[in-house]
C-alpha cells in the first residue's frame, strides 16, 4: 500500500494519505507534510519529541496532530523524518524524531503555514484508511 500521493491544487498543496489502520495512516500523512517542506533523507532524527492528544472525532485528532506538527516547525525550527503514532481510546500518543532545521542541509522547499478544512477527510476503506489533506502554503 502506497503511503501517500500529492494531487495536483491551484494554489496549495494536497495530498491524500493512507494506511492499512489509523496509526499508519497519521504517520504518512505527517511523512507528507513534511516531504513538501524538506528532503526527507537528509532529515537525521537526533531530536525526540513525544505528543499527546485526545480527541472523540478521529478527523479532528488528525487535524489536531498535523497542526501540532506546523507548530513544532514554526516555534521550534524543528523538522520531522520518523513518525510512531498509537491512538487508543480518542488518545494519541506519538513520537517524533528529526533535527533543527538548518537551512544549509535541508534545503528547504515551501513553507507550511497551516492544514486547512477544505476538503479535509478521514475515512475507513475497504484496504484501510484514506485521508485528503490540503495545506496551506
Amino acid at each position: 500500500m502506497k503511503k501517500y500521493k500529492f494531487i495536483d491544487h491551484t494554489a496549495d498543496v494536497m495530498f491524500e494519505a493512507y494506511g492499512n489502520n489509523l496509526n499508519k495512516l497519521f504517520e504518512n500523512a505527517a511523512l507528507a507534510v513534511f516531504e513538501v517542506q524538506c528532503d526527507l533523507k537528509k532529515v537525521k532524527r537526533v531530536v525526540k519529541r513525544k505528543i499527546k492528544l485526545k480527541n472523540d472525532d478521529n478527523e479532528k485528532l488528525l487535524f489536531d496532530f498535523l497542526e501540532e506538527l506546523i507548530y513544532l516547525k514554526d516555534a521550534k525550527y524543528l523538522v520531522f523524518s520518523k513518525f510512531s503514532v498509537k491512538i487508543k481510546d480518542n488518545q494519541l500518543e506519538a513520537v517524533i524524531e528529526g533535527e533543527k532545521i538548518n537551512p544549509d542541509k535541508h534545503e528547504l522547499k515551501v513553507d507550511v503555514k497551516a492544514v486547512t478544512l477544505h476538503h479535509f477527510s478521514l475515512k475507513k476503506t475497504k484496504n484501510g484508511w484514506k485521508a485528503i489533506v490540503i495545506l496551506d502554503i
